[in-house]
């Protein structure tokens, strides 16, 4: 089990600086998140869906982001994050695209559902069948999409992610 030190209490603490800010700035929710390599911060965000009318701009996505921008790459396996809050679903599913080390949060997924913000439907959507989902998930197969997977297979110079 990872120790939680002064370095960690340092960044947790820019975490929930930037949720505060965020919140307090009408950008949207409590929530904010850094991603930090070694002993800099590389990335940071909060969430702003209301600033940007975009329900994507999770803090734990601005601050994957951010740090991919500054990076210059899209895998953050050098990296840990520092979350206010346990991930969302989108933000967990950021998050293994991305690849970091370790992920630290503060409050909990309970904590968020108490002050409405509840993704408890979602992690339930997720196992149930496509035709008996809320939003109706309808396969539609095509020969064309089949045939870019099947190009994407034989391309000599493609990078794998």
């Amino acid at each position: 089990m990872n120790q939680i030190g002064e370095r960690e209490k340092k960044f947790m603490a820019m975490a929930v600086a930037l949720s505060k800010k965020g919140m307090m700035s009408g950008d949207g929710g409590p929530f904010g998140a850094i991603v930090v390599r070694g002993d800099e911060v590389v990335g940071e965000g909060w969430n702003q869906v209301l600033a940007h009318n975009d329900p994507t701009a999770h803090a734990e996505v601005v601050a994957i982001r951010d740090a991919c921008h500054r990076l210059e790459r899209f895998q953050l396996d050098d990296c840990e994050i520092y979350t206010s809050c346990e991930p969302c679903p989108m933000c967990l599913g950021a998050i293994y695209w991305a690849r970091p080390q370790r992920v630290y949060f503060a409050n909990t997924k309970e904590d968020a559902a108490a002050i409405h913000f509840d993704d408890s439907f979602i992690y339930h959507e997720i196992e149930v069948p496509h035709e008996e989902k809320k939003i109706p998930f309808i396969p539609f197969p095509s020969r064309d999409a089949k045939e870019v997977f099947r190009l994407w297979e034989e391309k000599g110079d493609k990078t794998l992610y």
